[in-house]
Formats: C-alpha cells, structure tokens, sequence
C-alpha cells in the first residue's frame, strides 16, 4: 500500500474510531488474489468487544463506500483487535500489557524476560523472575533502551495465584485467568 493510501485510509477512519473511544492501531491493504483486504486494527484501555468491531465496521464500510477511497476494485474489510503476538511499541501497549510477562529484546543488545509491574511515561517497572528458588527482582526500563517487546503467552500462572491467594485476592486470580483466557 502506498504511504500516500495509507495516509488517506488513515486521516479517512481515525475520526470514526477516535469517537467510539478506540485507538486505530494499524491499517493495512495487502493483495488477496483478484481482491484486496483491509485490515483495521483497533484497540483500548478496556479492550474490544466483537459488537464494537461489528459496528464500526459498518460505519467505516459506509464511509469508504461514499468517499471511494478503496477505488472501483473489490475488497474485504476486516475490523478486528490486535492479537497477543503484536510488538508493543506505544506506551499505551505496555499500559495495557501491565501485569503481563514480556520479552524485551534490549537497545545495547540481550534480552529479558519479566513482568510488568508498572508504567509511566518514561519506562517500566519490571519484576525479573528469579531462577534456582531465588527471589523476583525489581528494575526500571526506560522505553529508549527497548529495541522489541512483546507479551509472552501464560497458560500456568501458579505463581500469581498464590501470591493473590496469600494477599486474599482470589478474585483478582479468577479476574486475571478470565483476561487471560480472552487473549
């Protein structure tokens, strides 16, 4: 897709999204044999509910279809949320991330493995597992020294459980395993 597209698509369906309280993550056109798809991503502090993406879906087919911005050739469009492999590349993705396990590929080079714990507008708290029956961790990374991130997928998190457990959190366990279970 050329930059410029790219451009119109985006100036065209932010305001669409903005106001359903949406941040517009991505959008992408790839070729799909005599079609093509346009892929919406679209995200928030909240996540995204399949009805949201079902309605802004039509209104951004409406759009698209009265400014013709996609041209007389055939497209698919595709409103969706980003999935658990997407990088985190915005603080607004680490925010929401917060609470996860990430792995970071670092700025000077090695990578890390840990949870966040915290987030600002300057960087992260992080607690670094601890290995061998050593205890967790704490340290602070600045987002400059994060080259890539992404959030490492859990399927067990016997750990936190407890720690909820021991707090009197077993809500919070349920909560999370239920967030988990979304992703």
């Amino acid at each position: 897709m050329s930059t410029t597209q790219s451009e119109r698509l985006r100036g065209l369906l932010e305001p669409l999204v903005v106001a359903r309280d949406l941040d517009l993550e991505e959008v992408e056109v790839t070729p799909a044999g005599k079609r093509r798809v346009l892929r919406i991503v679209v995200d928030s502090d909240d996540g995204v509910q399949l009805d949201a993406c079902a309605e802004l879906s039509r209104a951004v087919s409406e759009k698209l279809d009265e400014a013709d911005a996609m041209g007389g050739n055939p497209y698919v469009l595709e409103v969706t949320s980003p999935g658990a492999d997407r990088p985190l590349t915005e603080p607004r993705h680490y925010r929401r991330a917060a609470g996860r396990l990430i792995k970071a590929q670092l700025a000077e080079g090695g990578e890390l493995v840990a949870r966040i714990t915290a987030v600002d507008d300057e960087g992260l708290d992080l607690e670094v597992p601890g290995v061998k029956g050593r205890k967790p961790t704490t340290r602070r990374l600045a987002f400059g020294d994060i080259a890539k991130a992404r959030v490492e997928i859990e399927f067990n998190r016997k750990a936190a459980e407890k720690s909820a457990a021991d707090q009197g959190g077993t809500d919070a366990a349920a909560a999370d395993d239920e967030s988990q279970e979304e992703a």
